[in-house]
């Protein structure tokens, strides 16, 4: 079972800039630059791969909850795993395959790692140019060295998710339901155990045994995902702080850095692109 499919923010949509998707797939990797809320269908893969958002964010959704791909990761997803891609704000997702042989050098499970310069660039190197519809000018001795580099690269990066694990538990899944649906709701976990007929106690047990982090980690964990996914469609800071549920822009601010590594400006499309973007 896939994971709960994040709600749509009660602010207006800002007007698409794609107008619809279109791929483009190479020996080394492939293209797909979808809009604003496009989702791919739900699939399996015999070979893992990397995946990038050059633009916009990307949600990775498998079995065991929600990755947020924003443009300072890079997510993994092993051979055999069921996912599927959301993008967040018009986005340019870029793919790459690894062999077997590589593959066995990064983790066997879904992981997103904090990309260095290299590692962006190796990515868009390999995935096409940044301007244009040509393919990629490298031979096949190439295409395996810069594999290789890539390889090398998320090798010494560490694993730095922004994950919404899946809760398995029905009281559980009800608490995720209403903060998907308003991550602004400020209840106590009290409040909402109310709601689902369950003690505040029964459910901070049940968010340490089965999402291994506290009410209040999750719910920051949620809040910066909604805050990627509204930046992306290109809200500003202080209109997303308030719609996430943030006292003031500030304390959103600080937050955001702290969990992304970076300003919440850097994710408004209107704005400069991050560092290694095309």
């Amino acid at each position: 079972m896939l994971p709960l499919e994040c709600q749509s923010m009660p602010v207006r949509r800002q007007p698409r800039l794609i107008a619809e998707m279109t791929s483009q797939i190479w020996p080394s990797g492939g293209r797909h630059r979808w809009p604003s809320g496009e989702s791919s269908a739900v699939q399996s893969h015999p070979r893992g791969h990397l995946v990038y958002a050059a633009t916009g964010v990307l949600g990775v959704h498998t079995e065991r909850g929600t990755s947020i791909v924003p443009a300072n990761r890079v997510a993994w997803t092993p051979a055999g795993f069921t996912h599927y891609h959301r993008a967040h704000g018009d986005t340019d997702m870029r793919i790459v395959f690894l062999a077997p042989s590589l593959a066995r050098l990064v983790p066997d499970h879904p992981a997103v790692f904090l990309a260095s310069n290299l590692a962006r660039e190796v990515l868009l190197a390999l995935t096409g140019p940044r301007d244009g519809d040509d393919a990629p000018d490298y031979t096949r001795s190439a295409r395996s060295r810069l594999l290789r580099v890539l390889v090398d690269e998320l090798g010494e990066a560490r694993e730095q998710p922004l994950h919404l694990p899946e809760p398995r538990d029905d009281r559980l899944r009800a608490v995720a339901r209403m903060l998907y649906e308003n991550p602004a709701d400020n209840a106590t976990l009290t409040e909402l155990g109310k709601k689902t007929g369950a003690s505040s106690r029964t459910l901070s047990r049940l968010f340490r045994d089965e999402l291994a982090m506290t009410f209040y980690e999750w719910r920051t964990q949620l809040r910066v995902y909604h805050a990627l996914v509204l930046l992306a469609d290109g809200h500003d800071t202080t209109q997303t702080a308030y719609a996430c549920g943030w006292a003031n822009p500030s304390s959103f601010i600080a937050a955001f850095t702290d969990h992304i590594g970076t300003t919440p400006g850097r994710y408004r499309p209107n704005r400069s692109r991050p560092t290694g973007s095309p």
